[in-house]
């Protein structure tokens, strides 16, 4: 058994608490609303992010960060990724000892075009790192907290760390984990699906159905691999879980926040409206806005993602840069 601090009480960090409880670690969730950590502490749930849901009565929850990290093994970061660095900061602060660091957060950091492990590296002492290792699939915290069959990965470039992650998390009954040892393109492939999910929800939107879906999967996996490859991820990792298995779930599903959000602006909303009427942070915002910028900077040709960034950034009509996308120069797939 093992000492896990979770960091985030959101939808994912409860279902993640959920299996580790279940595979009987110690779980101690960390959250600054304390409202939340109420409610899973006395009611053992979380009606806030997943109303319904019931959670073991051994995962505690703490709003003290110090407390929440006292003795432990592992530290599961669960937050989203625009707050990633000064919850890392916070840590490093009170943490005093080593652990290893496993993030269930995907997203690219604008600017910097930083994957979380890089995050990781930067703002926590090496020190305090045991190792890094990036949980990641195809799943819906929806379905997990209902035990629903769930195949993911943990990437790592540490065979040990991901192995006894693997461990920790793989459940016999619904949670399956395998390891992968391409870091790299498990975590860009994670991020970048996101993208592709905003554009499925968008032609959604807009009222097309099912073979134009189908097209925007398969030219948006094109253009993941062709990004992720280039940043120096392995091919094969693309066509995998963290890759294609990860962009069908979030490309399909009414529980993708991406889709959601994409499905908005295909209704004819802009950015800011969308954001505004969701509850959760929709990932896929930031990692285009990163994705566009590293793209030129690499002279990569996306012209999904461009398409997706003049629609959120700069405001341009859907049906005008889906018009453009179908009217490109004919060439081979």
């Amino acid at each position: 058994m093992s000492t896990i601090t979770v960091i985030g009480a959101g939808s994912w960090g409860s279902a993640l608490s959920l299996i580790l409880a279940d595979n009987g670690h110690l779980v101690k969730v960390y959250d600054r609303d304390e409202e939340l950590l109420e409610d899973i502490n006395k009611n053992h749930t979380n009606s806030k992010y997943l109303p319904g849901s019931l959670l073991p009565e051994t995962i505690k929850g703490f709003n003290n960060l110090r407390d929440a990290l006292e003795n432990t093994d592992v530290i599961l970061t669960v937050v989203p990724t625009k707050v990633m660095r000064l919850v890392l900061n916070q840590i490093n602060q009170e943490l005093n000892h080593p652990a290893i660091f496993v993030n269930a957060s995907k997203g690219i950091e604008p600017k910097t075009f930083k994957r979380v492990s890089e995050i990781v590296s930067e703002e926590i002492e090496s020190k305090l790192i045991k190792g890094f290792v990036a949980l990641t699939g195809p799943s819906h915290a929806e379905e997990v907290i209902d035990r629903q069959l769930t195949l993911v990965t943990a990437a790592s470039d540490d065979v040990k760390c991901a192995t006894f992650i693997q461990g920790c998390f793989n459940n016999d009954e619904y949670f399956r984990v395998y390891t992968v040892n391409d870091l790299i393109g498990a975590e860009l492939g994670g991020s970048l699906k996101n993208i592709i999910a905003l554009a499925s929800g968008i032609i959604a939107g807009l009222g097309y159905g099912d073979n134009t879906r189908a097209a925007l999967i398969t030219r948006g996996l094109t253009e993941m691999r062709r990004l992720a490859v280039k940043a120096g991820a392995k091919e094969e990792t693309l066509f995998g879980l963290t890759g294609i298995g990860d962009l069908v779930v979030t490309a399909t599903s009414k529980h993708s926040r991406n889709f959601q959000a994409g499905y908005k602006i295909g209704n004819g909303k802009n950015l800011k409206e969308t954001l505004d009427s969701m509850t959760m942070v929709v990932e896929g915002v930031r990692s285009c806005e990163a994705a566009y910028e590293w793209a030129q900077k690499l002279n990569v040709e996306l012209p999904i993602t461009f398409a997706i960034y003049d629609i959120l950034f700069n405001y341009k009509n859907p049906k005008e840069s889906l018009k453009e996308l179908m009217s490109r120069n004919l060439k081979p797939e």
